[in-house]
Order: structure tokens, then sequence, then C-alpha cells
């Protein structure tokens, strides 16, 4: 693209730049694109000054629809030149699902005592969940969770057992948790919604002699694909800084 295109181009922001970004890391995660073409890619996304330069290096990917501008009223003069009909979110879950007010449960419990409990796909949260590990495990999956709107609390208990938390990208977590001859592990390896009103999940709780894990994944990515995405991202988003630093 010369250099006046990119001057009568649409700028693209930080934000647009990540959405493009999470689209990549999507399509890799889903093996709809090899990995030497992926770090090409998000190098480029990095680096990319116009909206137009990012729906190029999302073309050809299956299902990789082109980033929406999300900064501000710009955003409109985005959706004016292409018609609005191609400004699709790069990840599905750019605008966590909420329950309606009105119909959102007070309290809900969940335990694995000498056994295991689990919560996963589209099951509704209430205001405050409590989950116990007691000489067992519990498992509370949100990313497909229509939260409540605002706050969901969640307070955990483990002893001589475990806990595990997963969250979507988009969600802003809060944790005041304490391990005793235990852990407590928060594994955000994702950046924080952008979104300030985002929803907040708030993590409470106690481990004695057991421990609990908060971890950031996208929906259908498990612990492996999820680890091997992290080791890339962080790989890409060194390449970037080189490549700009070597521009400055």
């Amino acid at each position: 693209m010369s250099e006046g295109a990119k001057r009568a181009g649409v700028p693209a922001g930080d934000a647009t730049r990540q959405k493009a970004v999470d689209a990549l890391c999507e399509a890799f995660a889903e093996d709809r694109i090899a990995v030497d073409e992926f770090e090409r890619r998000v190098e480029l996304a990095h680096r990319a000054e116009t909206l137009e330069e990012l729906r190029d290096l999302l073309s050809g990917i299956p299902g990789a629809g082109p980033p929406a501008r999300v900064e501000g009223a710009g955003a409109s003069v985005a959706a004016a030149e292409s018609g609005g009909a191609d400004l699709l979110p790069a990840h599905p879950l750019t605008h966590h699902a909420l329950q309606p007010a009105e119909a959102v449960r007070p309290t809900s419990f969940i335990g694995g005592i000498m056994g295991g409990g689990a919560r996963r796909g589209a099951w509704y949260p209430a205001r405050v969940n409590y989950a116990m590990g007691f000489m067992g495990g519990f498992t509370l999956d949100l990313r497909e969770a229509p939260l409540p709107p605002g706050v969901t609390e969640i307070k955990i208990f483990c002893m001589w057992g475990g806990g595990e938390i997963i969250v979507p990208p988009d969600v802003r977590v809060e944790v005041s948790a304490m391990g005793i001859l235990g852990g407590f592990d928060y594994d955000h390896s994702l950046p924080g919604p952008l979104d300030p009103d985002a929803p907040v999940v708030h993590v409470t709780g106690l481990c004695f002699m057991g421990g609990a894990e908060i971890s950031v994944r996208y929906p259908g990515e498990s612990p492996g694909d999820a680890k091997r995405r992290r080791k890339i991202e962080k790989r890409s988003r060194r390449k970037a800084l080189k490549a700009g630093r070597k521009g400055d």
C-alpha cells in the first residue's frame, strides 16, 4: 500500500490492532493458519497504520472477519466507509452476554466434597456464587456463561482439595484471596478489557492445605492451546518491539 493510500485510509488505533491480533490468535488456535504465517501477520498487525491494512491481514483466513474500529466517535466513520455490514468484532466474546437484571438469582452453591463439581457451557451464575473443594474439587467455566450485569461475586473455600475458575478475556477480574499451607494462582495472560463497562468478576476466599487457580482462556481453548498461544504471542510481541525500535 502506498504512503498516499495510508494517509487517505481510516487510522487504526491500539484497540483495533488488538482486535486483529485476537482474530489471528483464534485462527491459529483452531489450525486455520500456519505458525509462520501467523507470526508474520501478527508482526504486521502491530505496525499497521490504517483499518484497511488490518482488513488485508485478515483476508484469506476462514472465519476471521475484519476488525471493528472502536476508538470512540471515529467508529462511525469506519462504519460509513465500509457500509457497516463487514465491521464485525474480531472475537465472538468482544461484548460478553449479560443476564437481564430482573432474572439474576441472589446466590448459588457448587461443591466438590470427596468428589467433584463443575459448571460449564451456558449456565447462569448468580450474583454471589459459593464454591467449595473439600477433599475434592470444583470447576467454574464462565466463558460461555451470561453474567449478571455489574459485579459477579465468587466466594471460594478449598481444604485438602482444589478449584479452577476459567474466565474469558473480555471481563475484568478482581482477586482478594489467601492461601495458608496452600496456594492461589491467578494467570492473567491476556490484556484486560478496554471497555470500562465490562462485567466484573470478584473472587474472594481461602485455600487451606489446598489450591485454586484462575485462568483466562478463549471459548473452546484447551490449557495446551492457551499455553502455545501465549508463547507465540510473547515471541510475536518481542519481534514487533524490535521492528518498532529499528523503525525509530
